[in-house]
């Protein structure tokens, strides 16, 4: 889609929602992992999409697909790439080049719900998580694209909850074996 077109879709949704912002309130589509055996997992979406994953051989999987934590950020980074895009197509800035990394360091421990030598817990998730955000547009200053970048990732959902650490319920229901 062009970016005439992604601005005139999301100018036309900033109507609807500011006149009916009850209308922005919505349930998101359901991630659902179901066991294959071993450590590996398919991940499916409504739509058919599946995604595999499993764990290294360090850990007792295979090794040969994606890990839980790569999804992680994988999402974290196209989440942050695309509302950058999106905000660069509502203020009609033609981007030549886009790209986000995203990085993190974790504590193996934590999986293993190892604790530290004076009993405390090991965080089992990421202990930090840098975003590389390398953007180019032609004629647009640096410091406006360095403000586009900024307020995107402010307005990112992934940005908001890995920062926010959003609530978890917890609901289990037991089969029978």
């Amino acid at each position: 889609m062009a970016a005439e077109d992604i601005a005139a879709a999301l100018e036309r949704a900033e109507t609807v929602l500011r006149r009916r912002p009850e209308a922005g309130l919505h349930e998101d589509s359901q991630a659902v992992a179901r066991w294959t055996g071993g450590l590996g997992m398919v991940a499916s979406h409504a739509n058919g999409t599946e995604v595999l994953t499993d764990m290294p051989g360090e850990f007792g999987g295979s090794g040969e697909r994606i890990t839980p934590g790569w999804l992680l950020r994988a999402g974290f980074a196209s989440c942050v790439a695309t509302c950058i895009a999106m905000s660069a197509a509502r203020q009609r800035i033609e981007l030549e080049a886009l790209e986000v990394r995203v990085d993190s360091r974790s504590d193996a421990r934590g999986l293993l719900d190892l604790a530290e030598a004076d009993g405390r817990p090991v965080n089992a998730g990421p202990l930090d998580m840098q975003l590389l955000v390398r953007i180019s547009a032609p004629g647009v200053a640096s410091e406006r694209l360095r403000t586009l970048v900024e307020e995107s990732h402010r307005c990112s959902p992934m940005s908001s909850a890995v920062q926010l650490a959003v609530p978890v319920s917890l609901c289990i229901e037991v089969g029978e074996g």
